[in-house]
Formats: C-alpha cells, sequence, structure tokens
C-alpha cells in the first residue's frame, strides 16, 4: 500500500464548520425541478407531461440509452410543467416541474425491503439501472454502467473512497459515522456482482472518527478493509486512490477496469443498499451547505430537484458580506449566478463564501516557476497545456495529455501569479472533444458519399 500520489496540494480542509453536524432531514419541498441532465451519458427522456399526476419515486424520464440513468419524482403531486430551466451544471436543460400534493405517497411496488440472498448479479445491475443511481461523489457516472465491465477486463479489487479530500465538504464523513453499515452493505453488494472477493474503504487520517467507526463494522465482513491514507489533495481522485491504497497505476488514456479495479464513492454505496435491499429509487442525498457566508453551517437530508435557494434558507440563510455561491467545494466546483437552481443527484455541496476576491485575485505573466510541474498528480506541463490553449495550438494540445488532466485545480491553487491554468485546460479539453466530433462527422459523410 502506497498511501499517497506524487503530487498534491495541502489546502486549508475547513470541515470542522461542519463536521460535527449531524445530518438533518429536510421537508419535502412544495416544488421540485427535475433536469434531464444529471449524469454523464445522455439525457433521459421525459415520459409525462402537464397535469399528470405522479408519485413518489416514479420515473418521469427514462434512460436515453445505456450509458444514461433515469429520472424519478422526490415528491407525489401534479406535473406543472416540462420546460428548459437553468441547472446548476452550468446550463439549461429540459426539466419537470412537479408540484407538491403534501401527501409524499410513493409509488406503486417502491419502498418495500427484498431479499438481496435470492438475487443474482444481473438482476441487481438491473435494480441499479432502474434506481437512477448514479456516481454520488460528483461525477454523476450511472452506477449499472461501472458495475458492468467487459469479460476481458476482470476486477479483482473493489475501493470505496470515503476520502472526501475537497475542502469544506463533510457529507461522506457524516454518512460514515450515522450508517455505516449501509455502507458496508452496499460495498458488498458491489462486490457480489462484480465477484470480488477484496475491497477497502479508503479515509484519510483527518477523519479518525471515521476510521475508528468503518474499521468497527467491516469486523464482521471478509475481504474488507479499511485503508489510512495521508491527507493530501486530491487523494480522491480515481487514479490516485487506486495508486495509494493498491500502489498500482493507471496507465495514461485508460481506465481503473485496466487494472483489475472499481472505485465507487460511499455514498454511491449507501444507495445502491437502499435501491437493491430497500426498493428506493434515488430521490434524494446528503448535502453539506457550508462556509463562512451562510450562517448556520450544516449537513442536510435534501429530495433531488429542492432548490438551492431553500437549503440556504434552512441552513439560516446568508450573511451580510456572502459574494460567492458553488455547487461542490471551492476546488472543483462549479460557481453559480443565483440560487433558483435545483439540487441534482450530483449535489454534495453547497458552498457560500464571502468576499474571496481582492486584490490578489488579479492574473500575471507566468514566471516559469515550475510549482504547477510539481504538484500536478498526473504528472502533465500544466502551463505549457494551457499556453497552447490560450494561443489556439490545437494541434501541438493533441500530444501534451491534456485529456489525462482530471481538473483537480491544483496547478490553479499553487500559481503565485494567479493564472487560470485549470480553467484553460478544461477549455482545451472541450476544444479537442469538438473537434474529435467533427472529424468523426466528417469521415462518417465521406464514407457515406463514397457508397
Amino acid at each position: 500500500m502506497a498511501g499517497s500520489f506524487r503530487g498534491g496540494v495541502h489546502p486549508d480542509d475547513a470541515k470542522a464548520l461542519s463536521n460535527s453536524s449531524a445530518v438533518t432531514v429536510m421537508t419535502p419541498p412544495g416544488e421540485i425541478v427535475l433536469p434531464v441532465r444529471q449524469h454523464i451519458g445522455a439525457p433521459a427522456r421525459v415520459i409525462v407531461e402537464k397535469g399528470q399526476q405522479v408519485k413518489k419515486g416514479q420515473v418521469v424520464a427514462e434512460s436515453g440509452g445505456f450509458v444514461s440513468a433515469p429520472i424519478h419524482a422526490s415528491v407525489s403531486g401534479t406535473v406543472k410543467a416540462v420546460e428548459t430551466r437553468l441547472t446548476p451544471l452550468g446550463n439549461k436543460a429540459l426539466s419537470v416541474i412537479v408540484e407538491s400534493d403534501g401527501l409524499d405517497e410513493w409509488a406503486e411496488n417502491l419502498d418495500i425491503p427484498r431479499n438481496i440472498s435470492e438475487l443474482s448479479p444481473e438482476q441487481l445491475r438491473n435494480i441499479l439501472r432502474d434506481s437512477g443511481l448514479v456516481g454520488m461523489g460528483g461525477a454523476g457516472f450511472p452506477t449499472h454502467v461501472k458495475l458492468s465491465p467487459p469479460a476481458d477486463k476482470p476486477i479483482d479489487t473493489v475501493i470505496l473512497n470515503g476520502v472526501e479530500c475537497e475542502p469544506y465538504a463533510t457529507c461522506d464523513h457524516r454518512l460514515m459515522l450515522e450508517r455505516p453499515e449501509t455502507v458496508v452493505e452496499g460495498l458488498r453488494i458491489i462486490m457480489k456482482i462484480l465477484g470480488v472477493a477484496k475491497a477497502y474503504i479508503g479515509i484519510e487520517k483527518n477523519k479518525p472518527d471515521a476510521i475508528r467507526i468503518m474499521k468497527q463494522t467491516v469486523k464482521n465482513y471478509p475481504g474488507v478493509k479499511v485503508a489510512e491514507l495521508r491527507v493530501r489533495y486530491p487523494q480522491g481522485g480515481e487514479k490516485q486512490l487506486i495508486y495509494a491504497v493498491t500502489g498500482r497505476k493507471t496507465p495514461a488514456g485508460g481506465l481503473p477496469m485496466d487494472i483489475g479495479c472499481v472505485v465507487q464513492n460511499v455514498g454511491t454505496a449507501a444507495g445502491i443498499y437502499e435501491a437493491v435491499a430497500l426498493g428506493r429509487p434515488l430521490i434524494q442525498r446528503i448535502v453539506t451547505v457550508t462556509g463562512n457566508g451562510v450562517r448556520t453551517p450544516m449537513n442536510v437530508m435534501a429530495r433531488v430537484g429542492d432548490s438551492f435557494a431553500r437549503l440556504v434558507e434552512f441552513a439560516g440563510g446568508y450573511t451580510e458580506k456572502a459574494s460567492k455561491l458553488i455547487m461542490g467545494g471551492p476546488m472543483m466546483g462549479i460557481a453559480q449566478f443565483t440560487d433558483d437552481v435545483p439540487v441534482i443527484k450530483g449535489t454534495s455541496c453547497i458552498l457560500i463564501l464571502e468576499d474571496v476576491f481582492g486584490d490578489g485575485a488579479r492574473e500575471l505573466p507566468c514566471i516559469s516557476c515550475a510549482r504547477c510541474v510539481d504538484v500536478c498528480p498526473m504528472n502533465l506541463l500544466p502551463t505549457e497545456i494551457a499556453s497552447y490553449v490560450e494561443f489556439e495550438r490545437w494541434d501541438d494540445l493533441k500530444g501534451n495529455g491534456a485529456m489525462d488532466c482530471i481538473e483537480c485545480g491544483c496547478c490553479s491553487y499553487i500559481c503565485p501569479a494567479k493564472r487560470r491554468l485549470v480553467e484553460r485546460i478544461k477549455f482545451g479539453k472541450m476544444k479537442l472533444s469538438e473537434m474529435r466530433t467533427q472529424e468523426q462527422a466528417r469521415k462518417k459523410a465521406a464514407e457515406e458519399k463514397e457508397q
């Protein structure tokens, strides 16, 4: 076990604001907004219409393909509209708006316990597919897809990510403290699906209470161990976590399954247990509402589709100097210009900060200090990649590992010149993807013309 990885930074974790706050269950909202784009892959397809009555847990948008996930109503009520709404991902998406009837009634055949021992791996995958479960750490990759590796990619190790290295976020920490058995039972289901006998739960050493509780919990589960990891951001990155726990290196451009591993978030594991054992689709999640710009930082159990504004109000509202709203943490989160956006499946944290700008935020010319190179956990040259993007040298960008960037933000964090490195690299990756799509379209058109 390596215990850590090369590179990384040590930002103030700021977790003391909310890590002692037990999860508080919010009352159901009066209205929910459910975008069809809440996950990686094809958007879901709306199957309800305005005026239709729906129950809690009912599918309102079905999967748009294998790499997709259905969307379920998180309250019972009436479909108020099907229209385009703003999402916290920074775009607009077709959304189903449901007005609650206040009854909060489950749809038929849901919220019914199952006997897990009677279910085959294929049946378990189908349940997860129908539950709408996606990665709860923020990536939003459909869970049933991740648990369906090809036959030529045998898996021998499962790792649960309980690192939660993003500053401020404490939802995973509280989950491990309050519902450890749910997490481990979900892990056991993952192991059954993949036919794996060995699993680890990776937790950074700044969570000694979680390490203690999870170690106590796994004593009765053969093959499951807790891996205590050094505190270093981004320890929770998939490739970094695999190396820290197993010493295996994921090849450039490769996936964890290429080296026999599958990584899932602890929140995803808990969702797996609820979907399989309790018959509950993904309609709620734990969200950390925190920062020095909110009056009472806390962890809440919120319905998918509830509004950021309502969660912030529940946490005491904004302070007078609150100036920045982020979905996620300060390193990889997405800044918001309004709180009139819905909680989605990947909303782990809502961060509100007071003035974080000032004169120190002005971008200066690169001083060639190479600090960004030293801290890059993917062994890239961030300043060079960012320069290629800045000067639109797309051909040079292709051969310099831009697509291997995990967008952790270490380079921007450490840069004394305040260069917006990760911002440029993200744009460059998007540009390369667009160019690849255009090239594929041209090739297809040329082939069709020849035929």
